[in-house]
Parts: structure tokens; C-alpha cells; sequence
């Protein structure tokens, strides 16, 4: 009777633990639409400060996921799920059993790949693809959250003029945001509506804008956001200050259109030097190569 080495013993049960912490993290739903109702309303609100702030699941399964998460992971998920918009079908809870599948899954088949093929290079890649996986859902959070800042600061002159007209029709500063929020699209609109049922369900309105910029992180918002304060604390008019703002976000995203448009052949001589130059010379310099050679040889 053949014994299995520990290494695929281990990876076998590995992937064996994985698979059902796998399907709960994919497949897991709230039970009923009033739960589902109720996950909407909290998202990101903390009602019970940081000492709860861990994944919340049914019995060993939540012992299992707090045990294997470090500290800061659920801040730092938490974090990125802010600023990337927190998306209603991937929770805090289920990005750490992601990570914790991934790097599992990860980490089984690697120790079948060194366990068959010993060797530092071997050992080297396994580790690496380990903790990339590990990783993933972060790195996919973050990138969304690049891609939804983008947008926030493509959309914020538009929106700003849109308000400045509104304002200057005879509207308040709620109602014209309010209108933008309507007549938008984007995630800048979702922010506004957010931020003005915030203000409905009685947050005060200075805390209400201060945390739409937190929770956007965008730089440009979160200037303007500062100029609104300061003009509803000394009693500015907010006219004024929209249309200001609206003019400097415009151009600051011609700067922005302008810097990116001198990277341009900055960006294109790697690609010129790595690929084209290399094809136009054999294409070029190769007939003269070979008849040289043949002249040489003769």
C-alpha cells in the first residue's frame, strides 16, 4: 500500500476546506428582502464601533475567518469598499473569505507544484502566486475605486455648472444638488442623492459634506466641499462660490487633458523601440544582411 506524500496530503485537504468557504463566499445572499433592505441602509455605518468591525457568519465559520484575518484587513477592505462605492454584492465580509479562498486555493496548488518539482525557482513562483491571490479582491477594489475617482473628477465641472445654473434660477444650494443628482448618471450623482438622504434622515449638513469627500477621495471634490463650508460658516454666497469653482474645475481638466496628451510620446517610444524598430530593421537590413553573408561565405 502506497502512502501519499504529506505535501499532497496537505494540499488535498487545503482545497478540501476551500471549496465550501469558496461556494458561501460566492453564493451566500441575505435571506429575505428585508434583510436585504436592511444590509442597503447600513452600509458603511458603524453601529458598533471598531471592536466589531469583523466579518460577521454562522458559528466556526466566523471563528474560522477572524481567526486567519490579520488585524487591518477589515479597516483597509473597508476602506477601499468606501472609495470604490461599496458594491451591494461584495460586502467586507465576503472580500475577506475571498482572500482567505484565493490564498488557500493558491497556496494547495503550489505545494503540489514544489512537492513535485523541488527547487528555489519552484519554491520562489509558488510564494508569489500565493500572495497575488491572496490580494486579488483587494487589487480589483482598488482598481475600481481608481476608475470610480476618474470619473467623479471627469464629471464634477459639468455637474458644478449644472448647479451654478440652478442656483442662479432661483434655487438652493440642496435643491440645485439635488437636481444633479437627479438629471446624473455617474457616481458623482450617486454621492450627491447619498449625501442629501444623509442630511434627510437628520446628519448635520457640514458633517453630511465632509463625509461625501471622505468617502470619494477625490482631491478636486474634496476642495470644493471645503469651499462650501467655509461659505455656509461666513455666509458667502454659494452663487459665487459655485460659479468659481465650476471655472477652476474646468480648468484644471484642460490641465489635466494637456499633461496627459505630452506623456503621449513619452509613452509610445517603448513600444516604438521594443516593437516596431526591431521588425522595420529585419525587414529592412535583413536582405542586405544575408547577401553580405553570402558574399563572405563564397
Amino acid at each position: 500500500m502506497t502512502t501519499l506524500p504529506i505535501p499532497v496530503v496537505a494540499a488535498v485537504l487545503a482545497v478540501a476546506a476551500a471549496v465550501p468557504l469558496l461556494g458561501w463566499a460566492l453564493v451566500a445572499r441575505p435571506a429575505s428582502p428585508t434583510a436585504r433592505a436592511r444590509d442597503n441602509l447600513l452600509r458603511g455605518i458603524d453601529l458598533t464601533g471598531p471592536a466589531d468591525t469583523r466579518p460577521a457568519g454562522p458559528g466556526l465559520l466566523r471563528r474560522l475567518v477572524d481567526g486567519l484575518t490579520p488585524g487591518g484587513t477589515t479597516d483597509r477592505l473597508d476602506r477601499l469598499a468606501g472609495t470604490a462605492g461599496r458594491p451591494a454584492a461584495w460586502p467586507v465580509p465576503r472580500l475577506v473569505a475571498a482572500k482567505l479562498v484565493l490564498g488557500g486555493v493558491a497556496g494547495a496548488l503550489s505545494a503540489l507544484v514544489v512537492s513535485a518539482d523541488p527547487g528555489g525557482l519552484s519554491l520562489g513562483i509558488a510564494v508569489v502566486v500565493t500572495v497575488v491571490a491572496y490580494f486579488v479582491p483587494e487589487l480589483l477594489l482598488y482598481s475600481r475605486g481608481q476608475e470610480r475617482q476618474a470619473a467623479i473628477g471627469l464629471e464634477l465641472a459639468d455637474t458644478l455648472d449644472q448647479m451654478t445654473i440652478a442656483v442662479e434660477a432661483g434655487l438652493g444650494f440642496e435643491s440645485a444638488m439635488a437636481r444633479a443628482g437627479k438629471n446624473g448618471t455617474g457616481p458623482l450623482a450617486e454621492e450627491l442623492v447619498r449625501t442629501l438622504q444623509d442630511i434627510a434622515v437628520g446628519q448635520p449638513r457640514r458633517d453630511a459634506y465632509l463625509a461625501l469627500a471622505d468617502r470619494t477621495g477625490v482631491q478636486d471634490l474634496r476642495r470644493f466641499i471645503a469651499a462650501i463650508v467655509q461659505a455656509d460658516a461666513y455666509g458667502v454666497s454659494i452663487a459665487d462660490v459655485l460659479r468659481t469653482q465650476a471655472q477652476v474645475m474646468r480648468l484644471k481638466r484642460r490641465q489635466r487633458a494637456e499633461e496627459k496628451a505630452m506623456q503621449i510620446p513619452v509613452k509610445v517610444i517603448f513600444p516604438l523601440i521594443l516593437c516596431i524598430l526591431p521588425t522595420l530593421f529585419i525587414v529592412l537590413l535583413g536582405p542586405a544582411v544575408l547577401d553580405i553573408i553570402d558574399a563572405f561565405s563564397g
